[in-house]
């Protein structure tokens, strides 16, 4: 199986760090990361999702991402619209997209405690591609 990786390089210290774990994570499950696609946030990663779903040789999509919370709703606004989208693409193109994703309303302490979640978005992908027996 070959994944391919859409992660944002908003709140990069906290991304890069979910980044090293889904790699080492899918390798594990024997999983294959191939294209890795650095978008400036959470709301810019659909476009460069669909161009990695549209590739013949990449079976499943995840998405890394931290939303912290701002000021404002903005980051509520973000993770909906980007939840949203890429679900629409996983419909649309027939293929596993794992939501690593962490956030809204989250701290910064809170967001570097969920950086395991990217396992869980690969873990996701490959466990959903044996259930659709691919």
């Amino acid at each position: 199986m070959k994944i391919g990786i859409v992660v944002s390089e908003f709140n990069y210290d906290i991304t890069m760090m979910m980044l090293e774990r889904a790699k080492a994570h899918a390798e594990f499950l024997g999983a294959e990361v191939g294209d890795v696609i650095h978008v400036p946030g959470v709301y810019d990663m659909p476009l460069a999702a669909k161009m990695l779903l549209t590739k013949k040789g990449v079976d499943a999509v995840v998405a890394l991402g931290a939303v912290i919370e701002g000021a404002t709703e903005h980051d509520d606004m973000v993770i909906q619209h980007a939840a949203r989208k890429l679900t629409d693409l996983s419909l649309e193109y027939n293929k596993p997209v794992g939501f690593g994703i962490t956030g809204p309303g989250m701290t910064r302490l809170q967001a570097q405690e969920r950086v395991e979640r990217a396992k869980s978005a690969v873990e996701a992908v490959v466990k959903l591609n044996k259930v659709l027996g691919r």
